[in-house]
């Protein structure tokens, strides 16, 4: 998590919170080192976020801060909400995480009648739920997307054929059986589609494309004929 966003997650976390949250706590939460926390609570601290407590004790945010509201109306806030249930559905364990988060988060922003509606589990999002795929760490592969960073795959295709890629991950396009990585793949020397699920291992390099990934991906949308994703390789 960048620096910037994990300043964010924890104004949240303190702003929900109903009592002092440690250090520790908050690093479980954001998986990174209470060092990292001690560090980002001074940075806040500094830029006049009102949060109180110290070292060993735990941090508590003082009433009457918030961040600026984004006054979405109601049917834009059950879009939002009904779109955070369909994720539910997906193999990508970190993302469902984050739509939890981001429910409480809406709920804790709402007035009381809606924050009712809300909680009653009135929006459903119905259907089969996609195992999380054993061989990648779907959150990995965002990561790598939004950092223009290449992976290596080991990849099993449909024939039972293994072959390693290196690849230049683009795009993730997630169905109700799986999520399909799509990639520009080094090998093939044009994108192909991997489906999450016959990858069995999958590792970062230390390996950038930088500034190719919106290049890519319209390369990859200017060959849509009819469907988004065309057979994996």
């Amino acid at each position: 998590m960048r620096k910037a966003s994990r300043l964010f997650e924890i104004i949240q976390i303190l702003r929900l919170s109903r009592r002092v949250v440690t250090a520790a706590e908050i690093a479980e939460q954001l998986e990174v080192t209470p060092r990292s926390i001690y560090r980002d609570i001074a940075a806040l601290q500094a830029m006049r976020v009102p949060i109180e407590g110290e070292r060993g004790l735990g941090y508590i945010l003082r009433p009457g801060f918030d961040l600026p509201p984004l006054m979405f109306s109601v049917e834009e806030t059950e879009a939002i909400v009904l779109g955070l249930a369909l994720l539910e559905r997906t193999a990508d364990t970190a993302l469902k995480q984050a739509a939890r988060r981001v429910n409480a988060k809406i709920a804790a922003a709402v007035p009381e009648p809606l924050r009712q509606v809300l909680q009653g589990n009135a929006l459903q999002a119905w259907g089969s739920v996609a195992p999380a795929p054993e061989g990648v760490d779907l959150a990995m592969v965002r990561a790598a997307i939004r950092d223009e960073r290449k992976l290596v795959l080991d990849y099993r295709d449909e024939w039972g054929n293994a072959t390693e890629r290196t690849v230049r991950p683009l795009a993730l396009v997630y169905y109700s059986a799986t999520a399909v990585i799509v990639a520009w793949c080094e090998l093939r020397e044009a994108i192909r589609n991997f489906r999450a699920d016959r990858v069995e291992d999958c590792q970062p390099l230390e390996a950038f494309f930088p500034g190719e990934g919106n290049r890519l991906r319209d390369l990859w949308t200017a060959g849509w004929t009819g469907s988004t994703v065309a057979a994996p390789a």
